[in-house]
């Protein structure tokens, strides 16, 4: 194995009795990057994540981590690795900085390396100067980097983020992202679990896409897009008890139609043709909206817009 492959996977495999829940994956993790683990609820993500994090035997198929086997290193590998779990879970009746303690001494750290670190590491957060606050007040997105402040009290070299801002607010999101472009300019290689599109966008440099427990996708987000997209969507709205009598106009003129029951997407190279040639064919739509293809659009038409459960 190369030194810049810091995770591989070969037919990686999880099943839980009949269920599989990661069916013969394979991936390769390097050195310094964001990957992604992209997929609806159930894909297989989290199962994934706990066998790369050694908290989860492997059902079949191979898996190194830091050039360790999981099965015989556990341990070994669990030091060197940050684990941000996808719900929060702090001590409440600490204070800010007496989590980070708590949490570095797990690690074997001295109390002057821990302090160190935690001074460190509360900058990097914003929290400095919540310190000394007990943590049950602070704001959600407080909390959330709180616990990635926590999982980098090791100094680790692989950081594993399961759905790192579910439920923060789009400020908390962005200053989260922020915090984690960061890691990744100063080495930390960071795989992350996510179902948001433009999250996934904006920190990942590659990333599969998962369903039903197999890898349907891989490569960068714009790869993807265009390989499995096209350049530029047109949304049309309608009358929604008139779209129907739309469908067949509107058919044909992009590379790919797709009936919502509000809109009609239209994915073509170029939007503004496109719109054109729908003017052209006598259809007036009461709006129109030419954007550029994204990876949901990926994402949707890998998975389909069914709900998993």
């Amino acid at each position: 194995m190369g030194d810049d492959i810091l995770v591989r996977a070969r037919g990686l495999t999880k099943r839980f009795g009949d269920f599989t829940a990661v069916d013969g994956i394979d991936v390769d993790v390097r050195r310094g990057e964001a990957f992604g683990f992209l997929g609806p609820n159930g894909a297989g993500k989290s199962s994934t994540m706990r066998m790369v994090g050694c908290v989860s035997p492997v059902t079949a198929g191979e898996l190194t981590i830091l050039g360790l086997d999981p099965a015989s290193d556990g341990p070994a590998i669990r030091a060197r690795l940050g684990v941000c779990p996808q719900n929060d879970i702090l001590d409440e009746d600490l204070s800010v900085e007496e989590n980070l303690w708590v949490y570095g001494r797990f690690f074997g750290l001295s109390r002057h390396e821990v302090r160190s670190r935690a001074d460190e590491l509360l900058a990097f957060a914003q929290l400095t100067e919540r310190r000394h606050d007990r943590v049950e007040p602070l704001s959600g997105g407080m909390k959330r980097r709180l616990t990635i402040a926590r999982s980098l009290m090791n100094d680790p070299e692989v950081l594993l983020l399961d759905e790192p801002t579910t439920g923060l607010d789009p400020q908390a999101r962005h200053v989260l992202w922020d915090r984690l472009f960061r890691l990744k300019r100063e080495g930390v290689t960071l795989i992350v679990t996510t179902h948001y599109m433009d999250e996934a966008e904006q920190l990942c440099d590659r990333l599969v896409v998962m369903d039903h427990g197999r890898i349907v996708a891989e490569g960068s987000p714009r790869a993807l897009i265009e390989e499995h997209s096209t350049r530029e969507v047109l949304e049309l709205r309608f009358d929604p008890d008139e779209q129907e009598q739309h469908v067949d106009a509107v058919t044909g003129v992009g590379e790919r139609l797709e009936v919502l029951p509000d809109r009609l997407l239209v994915y073509a190279h170029d939007g503004d043709t496109a719109l054109a040639s729908v003017h052209a064919r006598g259809v007036q739509p009461l709006s129109s909206l030419v954007r550029r293809s994204t990876l949901e659009d990926v994402f949707l038409h890998l998975t389909g817009r069914s709900l998993v459960d």
